[in-house]
């Protein structure tokens, strides 16, 4: 009996080497970044304070907000479509369209970016063939403004969206499909009041997913946003390196990560995240 704990012991013992990496290279810098926030450029939380005096703050924050909401919702709608689309198929055609919605995982952030801003540029392909349709008179301002942003950041997170709602879906036992159709509901019907409520762990579980992602989106927004539209990662870049107001970056920084816990937070009561991530038992 004696030897009953040594079993614990030997595991906080290999325990410890993640726990030290966890310290050092996650609770150790957000410690020091809030610190940082409290004391520069002296101590106090007079950069907090700009979050309810600085319109140039407020802005940012609010814009921000609108571009993740907007991205969050375009990419649930196009990545639902997708995912029903997926679990609908057969399981050949199923791999392709998985396939097709991981390919562009594997391209880089920044070609991405660039192959945007020649597609929407206004000597770019979209507005040449909207001119040669005789749909537009002049080219229209596609880029370097909220729009390209939010053209941008959805290309690049309807795959995080699909993923989840196509894990949740295919959770959806086929068989009560089958007994809403035998009891006369019509598809319609069926997805309605059957598929739809079923799949909304899934439709929950991507919104955080994209909503998170995209409060830190730096290098898409810079892009496609040309300077002229500042979301928040970018606007902590500009105070931090350009500026060298180490405390007013430091502030939006900490900000940020509580917002993305308290997201968690509030939204892991709602569903279970884990079992939709794959991290549940």
């Amino acid at each position: 009996m004696s030897g009953a704990g040594r079993p614990g012991a030997g595991w906080w013992l290999l325990l410890l080497p993640a726990l030290v990496l966890v310290v050092v290279f996650y609770v150790a810098p957000i410690a020091q970044v809030l610190t940082i926030s409290v004391t520069e450029p002296e101590p106090g939380l007079g950069n907090y304070e700009r979050l309810f005096t600085s319109p140039a703050v407020q802005r940012v924050i609010l814009t921000t907000l609108r571009i993740c909401i907007i991205t969050t919702a375009i990419a649930l709608l196009l990545g639902y479509a997708i995912a029903y689309a997926i679990t609908l198929a057969s399981p050949r055609a199923r791999g392709w369209w998985i396939l097709a919605v991981l390919v562009p995982l594997w391209i880089s952030v920044l070609v991405r970016a660039f192959a945007w801003v020649t597609l929407l540029r206004r000597q770019g392909l979209v507005n040449n063939t909207l001119l040669e349709l005789g749909v537009i008179a002049e080219p229209l301002p596609l880029v370097w403004n909220e729009f390209g942003i939010i053209v941008g950041m959805v290309h690049y997170m309807v795959p995080f969206a699909v993923l989840p709602m196509l894990a949740s879906m295919r959770e959806i036992d086929p068989r009560l499909l089958a007994a809403a159709r035998g009891l006369g509901a019509s598809r319609g019907e069926v997805f309605r009041r059957v598929f739809l409520p079923l799949s909304m762990p899934g439709v929950i579980a991507a919104g955080v997913l994209v909503f998170i992602f995209s409060l830190g989106f730096y290098i898409t927004p810079a892009i496609l946003g040309g300077g002229k539209t500042l979301m928040v990662a970018e606007w902590i870049g500009l105070q931090i390196l350009d500026l060298v107001r180490w405390g007013l970056g430091t502030m939006m920084a900490t900000m940020l990560v509580v917002a993305i816990l308290l997201t968690l937070a509030v939204f892991s009561r709602i569903v279970d995240l884990r079992r939709i991530f794959g991290a549940g038992g």
